[in-house]
């Protein structure tokens, strides 16, 4: 069965394709990682007067919306930063399609006390429905990609499928 494609899965895509195809295909290992529940905490700790979470059509899930059309992704590191900046970005496509558009968005670092504006332009658009299909192509084999090994497995919740 076909499943829409989210936000997280736009950023899985970024880091590690490997990992795109295990979520899409339902082979979850977050419970228990370390950093996923560092996340967690950190966004169950921060701009607590903000309404979070505000899911659309199961689709993409934004962290808060504040005034002044700004929608903000929470992040706890920059270490990947180009893949939050896509998934941003993919919020911003995704609303752009729906037809909003004078709304821009922001990454938010609590932790760094640092931000990153990010827009939507038509480079953009173009290449993100470039990767909805590179996307699409991914998750639909049979098995997973390659195994790519970077810098990040050792962090991540899928290290021990991956390499044990």
């Amino acid at each position: 069965m076909k499943k829409e494609i989210t936000g997280v899965m736009v950023y899985y895509y970024e880091v590690c394709k490997r990992k795109l195809w295990y979520f899409y295909n339902e082979i979850q290992m977050e419970q228990g990682n370390e950093n996923v529940e560092i996340g967690k905490v950190l966004d169950e700790e921060t701009y607590k007067r903000d309404k979070k979470h505000i899911n659309i059509d199961n689709i993409i899930n934004i962290d808060f919306i504040r005034s002044k059309g700004i929608l903000h992704e929470v992040k706890k590191s920059n270490k990947i930063e180009e893949a939050s900046i896509l998934q941003v970005k993919y919020y911003l496509y995704f609303l752009h399609k729906k037809g909003v558009t004078n709304i821009k968005g922001k990454i938010d670092y609590p932790l760094l006390k640092q931000s990153v504006d990010i827009e939507l332009n038509e480079e953009d658009i173009v290449n993100i429905e470039q990767i909805l299909n590179n996307i699409n192509e991914i998750v639909y084999k049979t098995i997973p990609p390659k195994l790519e090994k970077k810098r990040i497995c050792k962090s991540c919740a899928y290290y021990d499928l991956c390499f044990i």
